[in-house]
């Protein structure tokens, strides 16, 4: 082919051939290469003052770096379109412009130019050199790369009829390339997280990072340089010991492997599903396997090995054990504490206590199935088991202020257990003051207080008073106030003789109201 650059090999034949003194006829003929091209190599090699000795310490890679250059010299109409080449860049960088608007407008300033063809070929030449492509050798057990594809699958609704679309699903393993696809409900974090679960069990291990688009359902607010992930996904990784990298927004390459795997699953997978009338996402995901792992075990082009084999032997063992637990996903819910110390979750209302400090503060609740946990400031402050029973409260004593502690562990028994260690007469005042009130708790406040005065006035006073007290039948903290403020425990009780008042000086008689 003319102006075809010369393998490395054959140009330092060239080279040797010149340092032994053959002419450039000579080289030509052994070299099988036209006498132009030999012209062209030692007029470079002549220009750089090179010694033989140079040319032999360098590697091919250096040598193609000083002589393999096209030395075709752009013509006039190639030199004025080179000139806008930048111009162009920047205006296909804006939404709606095409290549085809631009060179009309190409062609309003140079009439005589290159036709379309022509100049998409300059062009891409041009962005080719500005926009280099990285090549990226993947470590096994390194990412594992996820996303959604473009096109979306449905299945139809027995009862209603309608046509419900589901999102598909597709991770891949960046060193084997071993797939795992699954149809979803929707791209929301529910969905993402049981996808990727499934997947990494698919794997039977888990990678030490996983690398998704910038979904809202992963990444909260998308950065070039620090984005702010989804907490709840966040919480997934760190559950799996896996980073979560995300690509840059709007570069697919950064995770080139994904994108082109959903290319692969329209001609793959999609188009053997495509004639089949599914009535489930369930039925779905079954006819989607037998392909998957036609697919896996494919030879990849120009290869002698599937993406499974390569997984078998060079990733698999590279991957993580899988937890013992698989991830619960978490709801988030943020409210703020009560005055008695309890936050509501209001999906099941019910109440959960949190420590006295935080009252009024606003707290965050992640709720699974079975555990409710709540945060302030990033802090884990409380953790209960769910319960679903609405209106009902679960406390924990230690999350109480010390009057709301005290208060918490009223009751009788607990009233009359405190009285009978004063004396059992006074357990005994206590159990007929309970026993007077429609309802114990009533009572509970004059417990209280009757008990508090031992230590105002002494046990024994107070034993007097409640002896007193019960031979009256009066029952109640005001009456043994009363009896200890007037002393008249300190008085002696006289007792009634077989129900008949002694007669003295104070009694009128019957005579008095006649």
């Amino acid at each position: 082919m003319a102006n075809q650059l010369l393998r490395m090999t054959k140009v330092r034949q060239i080279f040797k051939l010149h340092a032994a003194g053959k002419t450039k006829l000579q080289i030509s003929q052994q070299t099988r290469c036209s006498r132009n091209t030999v012209k062209k190599y030692l007029r470079i090699y002549q220009s750089l003052e090179m010694r033989s000795e140079d040319i032999e310490r360098m590697n091919n890679y250096q040598l193609s770096e000083l002589f393999c250059v096209d030395d075709r010299e752009p013509n006039e109409k190639a030199k004025a379109l080179m000139l806008l080449l930048p111009e162009i860049e920047k205006a296909l960088k804006r939404r709606g412009m095409t290549r085809t608007e631009q060179w009309h407008q190409y062609l309003k300033k140079h009439p005589d130019g290159f036709k379309f063809t022509r100049f998409c070929c300059i062009l891409n030449r041009y962005l080719n050199q500005t926009r280099p492509v990285m090549h990226i050798e993947h470590k096994a057990g390194d990412k594992m790369f996820i996303d959604f594809a473009g096109q979306k699958m449905f299945y139809w609704d027995m009862e209603t009829g309608e046509k419900i679309e589901v999102e598909i699903f597709a991770s891949i393993l960046g060193c084997s390339q071993l797939v795992y696809v699954e149809a979803v409900a929707s791209q929301k974090k529910e969905d993402l997280i049981r996808a990727c679960e499934h997947a990494i069990q698919f794997y039977g291990g888990v990678p030490c990072a996983i690398v998704p688009d910038n979904l809202r359902s992963a990444v909260t607010k998308s950065s070039r340089y620090e984005p702010t992930l989804n907490e709840t996904f966040e919480d997934f990784a760190d559950h799996y010991g896996m980073s979560v990298l995300p690509a840059r927004a709007y570069r697919p390459r950064d995770k080139a492997h994904v994108e082109n795997i959903v290319k692969i699953l329209y001609s793959k997978i999609y188009i053997h599903l495509d004639q089949i009338k599914f009535y489930s996402i369930n039925q779905i995901n079954e006819a989607i396997m037998p392909e998957l792992e036609a697919l896996n075990n494919r030879l990849l082009t120009g290869r002698d090995y599937s993406r499974r084999q390569q997984f078998e032997e060079i990733e698999r063992t590279a991957l993580k054990p899988l937890p013992h637990y698989t991830y619960q996903f978490k709801h988030q819910y943020i409210c703020t504490v009560m005055k008695n110390g309890h936050v509501r979750l209001a999906a099941d209302k019910h109440y959960y206590s949190v420590p006295y400090q935080l009252i009024g503060k606003k707290v965050k609740l992640l709720y699974s199935d079975t555990t409710v946990e709540i945060f302030y400031d990033y802090d884990c402050v409380a953790m209960h088991s769910r319960s679903v029973r609405p209106h009902q409260y679960t406390t924990v004593k230690e999350h109480l202020a010390s009057t709301h502690r005290f208060m918490s562990e009223w009751s009788a028994q607990k009233f009359i257990d405190d009285a009978n260690s004063i004396h059992e007469d006074v357990a005994t005042y206590i159990t007929k003051v309970i026993q007077s009130r429609p309802h114990p708790e009533a009572a509970y406040k004059s417990c209280l207080g009757i008990l508090n005065l031992a230590r105002k006035v002494g046990s024994e006073r107070l034993i007097n008073a409640c002896r007193r007290a019960l031979h009256f039948g009066v029952y109640g903290y005001y009456q043994i106030d009363a009896i200890l403020q007037k002393k008249l425990d300190q008085v002696q009780v006289e007792e009634k003789e077989d129900g008949v008042i002694k007669l003295h000086h104070n009694i009128r008689g019957s005579n008095y109201y006649q």
